[in-house]
């Protein structure tokens, strides 16, 4: 099982969320809440206003998200789903615990004791320069204040 963290549309009640749940996709259970460790810019960009982590580290806020444990087949999926590694990477990066509902080995017992997971993260470093000056967020939510509702992919 992979460890890999969500900030976007598939997050519980947003509107991606239904793939995390279909298991024909794969497996993937809710671990927890938590927050990178480090900071990035979190954007909604494009036409169909789609959240974006932009791999800048040192700038912007902690993003929020939600930790899950996935099997080969889920992360394919996730991988497929992305766009990776054309529209986002996957990378390891740091995530601060928040919240921790995860049942496991001891290694993840301690890990979430002591606060910190290395999770997987679709974040991307293959973007238009202007998304930088874009505003940036510190969790996202589809129908959130800033007004900009995802466009799903059956209604693009």
């Amino acid at each position: 099982m992979a460890r890999v963290f969500v900030y976007g549309t598939l997050k519980k009640g947003q509107p991606n969320y239904k793939y995390m749940i279909n298991t024909a996709k794969g497996l993937a259970k809710f671990q927890g809440r938590g927050r990178t460790v480090e900071k990035y810019p979190l954007v909604i960009a494009g036409k169909y206003n789609i959240p974006y982590m932009l791999n800048i580290p040192g700038t912007g806020y902690h993003v929020a998200g939600e930790i899950y444990s996935v099997d080969d087949q889920m992360l394919q999926f996730l991988d497929e789903f992305e766009g990776c590694p054309d529209m986002y990477q996957r990378t390891l990066k740091r995530i601060e615990v928040v919240e921790w509902e995860g049942k496991g080995g001891t290694g993840e017992a301690w890990a979430a004791a002591e606060g910190i997971l290395e999770c997987f993260v679709y974040s991307t470093a293959t973007y238009p320069p202007e998304w930088v000056g874009l505003p940036y967020h510190d969790s996202y939510d589809s129908s959130g204040k800033h007004g900009l509702s995802y466009v799903l992919r059956e209604s693009r």
